[in-house]
């Protein structure tokens, strides 16, 4: 070829036209339509769930504006009258604030402190268990609670530990020894959901872990064996460090939501009895802004307890990416 047309071709290629950021989003243009009609039955599958997100999560975040209104349902976000901070204001100087906040993190940290390393320690032993059928039945087993309502799990609560109908006290009765008041007392109340939690979720929780697990490379084991390791060194220098990444993500994850309880376990073991150990910022908002109509105080506490997770969650991501640990972003 000669040093004419190279010379052309290179005169082309220079030529001044579409940028290399232009040409590259282009690119991406055509690629997705085949991209699409090619995994067409994978993003109908995953239809389901976007819509799920962005009806209830993305559309609402847009009136989150009546938190800072004086909002009238009648007048709506366009006529309703601005205010500021006034219901922020409001919030922290009501003297509610800091038992809600106490009970919040209180029953909040219950749950990172027994309910979190759970199911993780339920996945260690189910891993150790070697009888196939064994292992598949408690899995079954201890994944049954997780398709329980809070209702059903309310009612089961109340038939054993009621003073005056659980088997519990009908034991003890039996037994010559003095009833218990488990339910009305304050005492109890953050160990009983605390307890529940553990017992409804904690097989579910294990599912992602044992699949942590299995990618294990089978060899590792084996080596460990043939160097004299036992079962509990096994367990700590092999499968602990398979599960090291998904437990600091979901341990990120967790404190995302340290501010939610769950409303309805919480409302239906509340009783006048242990109130002051029990109202939440859910329970709050439920009995404020549906009950009494005060819409916009109840979204200025809702906006308070998602702006917490969120610093909760980018700090925590800063300080796993500090220790060198895999992080969300």
């Amino acid at each position: 070829m000669s040093e004419t047309s190279m010379g052309g071709q290179s005169e082309r290629r220079s030529a001044p036209g579409k940028s290399a950021p232009l040409r590259e989003i282009t690119l991406k243009k055509r690629r997705l339509w085949p991209d699409l009609r090619r995994d067409k039955y994978l993003y109908l599958l995953a239809m389901p769930g976007l819509l799920f997100f962005i009806i209830f999560k993305y559309i609402p975040i847009t009136n989150l504006v009546i938190g800072f209104q004086d909002y009238s349902p009648y007048l709506g976000i366009m006529g309703s009258k601005w205010v500021g901070f006034e219901h922020f204001v409001r919030f922290f100087s009501n003297p509610d604030f800091w038992m809600l906040l106490r009970n919040t993190l209180g029953i909040s940290l219950m749950n990172l402190v027994f309910f979190f390393p759970a199911p993780i320690i339920l996945a260690l032993m189910m891993n150790e268990v070697r009888n196939q059928i064994m292992k598949r039945s408690v899995q079954s087993l201890i994944y049954i609670p997780h398709f329980l309502s809070w209702v059903l799990i309310y009612g089961l609560t109340y038939l054993m530990f009621s003073q005056s109908e659980g088997l519990i006290n009908k034991l003890l009765e039996a037994s010559g020894r003095s009833t218990v008041d488990i339910l009305s007392n304050p005492h109890y109340f953050w160990g009983m959901l605390t307890v529940q939690s553990i017992w409804k979720e904690v097989g579910w929780g294990t599912i992602i872990f044992l699949a942590a697990i299995a990618g294990v490379d089978p060899q590792q084991y084996e080596a460990a064996v043939m160097d004299g390791a036992g079962r509990f060194r096994r367990m700590w220098h092999i499968t602990l460090p398979a599960m090291r990444n998904v437990i600091m993500i979901l341990f990120i994850l967790r404190l995302g939501t340290i501010m939610d309880t769950g409303f309805e376990q919480v409302y239906l073991m509340m009783n006048a009895a242990v109130t002051e150990v029990a109202e939440v910022f859910d329970t709050y908002v439920y009995r404020v802004g549906i009950r009494q109509g005060e819409f916009s105080y109840s979204t200025a506490i809702g906006l308070f307890k998602s702006v917490v997770g969120v610093v909760l969650v980018v700090l925590a991501n800063k300080a796993a990416k500090r220790l060198g640990q895999d992080s969300l972003y």
